[in-house]
């Protein structure tokens, strides 16, 4: 089992209150799973055109990185529609700022269907 340090904890609340930040919501709206992999879930106060009766969160996790997804009426997995992709798990914020917007406009140029893998954050080892 990865414990995690403080100062990973620390490192992903202060980077989730950049994206939200960015985003123009607030920290408020997200909650953080320290378990492994180390995951985030950001509500999103708005619907898309494509997908109207459903909430949308944008997601976050060490292995994958960002992806936007919506809910589901019967308290399932989410559904995930796009992962943003990229060189790095923990892009700037302005990237996940414009990757949200291309999905909300129905942009396919942004992002992917498929998870990318990116490597673990830092953890200490019991």
């Amino acid at each position: 089992m990865r414990v995690h340090s403080p100062h990973t904890r620390d490192a992903v609340w202060g980077y989730l209150a950049e994206v939200t930040e960015a985003l123009g919501i607030g920290l408020e709206s997200c909650t953080v799973d320290l378990d492994d992999p180390v995951s985030a879930y950001v509500a999103l106060d708005e619907r898309l055109a494509t997908h109207p009766e459903r909430d949308v969160a944008l997601l976050w996790d060490e292995a994958h990185g960002w992806a936007v997804a919506i809910e589901t009426h019967s308290g399932e997995d989410l559904i995930v529609l796009r992962y943003l992709g990229g060189k790095s798990g923990t892009p700037r914020p302005a990237e996940v700022v414009r990757f949200v917007r291309a999905v909300r406009e129905d942009d396919h140029s942004v992002g992917q269907l498929t998870p990318p893998e990116f490597g673990a954050l830092p953890a200490v080892n019991e």
